[in-house]
């Protein structure tokens, strides 16, 4: 599989609520969403977990998706829109966002070692 399609494929899994996890390396170093940072692997699960279990109803559109392998790296850089419900909050969220990060081969398959996502305007 190629660092793209593991990159579509999660935009799949978040779409469809599974466990992202097992998307990241063992030895993932962070991962920043819209508010958050999650350091080292074990932050990393705990965090998806978390959003997994409150949020339903993504919309994960890719708008722009660049990538460029060389050996086992790889990254990426992509515009995408997001689109969520929080079930504890109650409120839709709506976000056109900028992605980039980082993947590293671990035979057959690609593992995000980092990742980060904003919005415009994010402080």
């Amino acid at each position: 599989m190629s660092a793209e399609a593991t990159i579509e494929e999660y935009y799949d899994a978040l779409r469809a609520g599974e466990p992202l996890a097992a998307f990241f390396a063992a030895d993932a170093l962070v991962k920043f969403g819209i508010g958050e940072r999650l350091e080292g692997s074990d932050g990393i699960a705990a965090g998806l977990r978390e959003q997994t279990r409150t949020t339903e109803d993504w919309i994960v559109e890719s708008h722009d998706l660049r990538v460029m392998e060389e050996g086992e790296w790889a990254w990426f850089a992509d515009d995408v829109r997001m689109a969520w419900d929080d079930i504890e909050s109650d409120e839709h969220h709506d976000h056109r966002t900028r992605w980039s990060g980082g993947l590293r081969r671990t035979d057959d398959d690609w593992r995000f070692v980092g990742m980060h996502v904003s919005a415009p305007g994010d402080s």
